[in-house]
């Protein structure tokens, strides 16, 4: 794990009730005006397609979900490296894997990361998040982790 605080998690539970849809279009919404460059925008789209995924999901949509998970909480990518590694993997013609879905998807979801105050407080939510959904997919992280391989995507977020 990076060490994202899971210790922010506990305050975030409120008490409106909104769709896990709902919350993660205004979590869209804060990203995407959020005018950071590491773009955090992307991290959001993962979390919530990885951990919202069914056996609807297209191939695609799940691979590159748990590689952007991957690439985030194991090697600190920021969304924009994760976007530039999708591109990458887009561009070569491939049979996406079937991953396995867990029952349990994550003790954090994007309700939990809405709660969160905007600024810093969420950031490290968003953080959280795609550690929670990462962690409960661990029986498809040695498939993820042989696949990017396979595509040559850098070992470490300095590339």
């Amino acid at each position: 794990m990076s060490g994202f605080s899971r210790t922010v998690i506990p305050a975030l539970r409120s008490t409106t009730v909104i769709s896990d849809h709902d919350a993660y279009h205004e979590l869209c919404a804060y990203t995407l005006t959020h005018g950071d460059p590491v773009f955090i925008h992307q991290h959001v789209v993962d979390a919530f397609a990885v951990q919202s995924a069914d056996e609807r999901t297209k191939p695609i949509a799940l691979t590159f979900g748990l590689v952007g998970l991957y690439l985030r909480v194991e090697r600190q990518f920021s969304g924009r490296q994760v976007q530039r590694a999708h591109m990458a993997m887009a561009q070569r013609k491939h049979t996406w894997p079937s991953f396995s879905l867990p029952r349990e998807r994550g003790s954090i979801t994007a309700r939990d990361v809405v709660a969160a105050p905007a600024g810093p407080q969420r950031d490290a939510a968003i953080d959280a998040w795609c550690e929670s959904v990462w962690d409960a997919f661990r029986a498809n992280h040695a498939a993820v982790r042989a696949l990017v391989a396979e595509y040559g995507i850098a070992a470490s977020a300095d590339r």
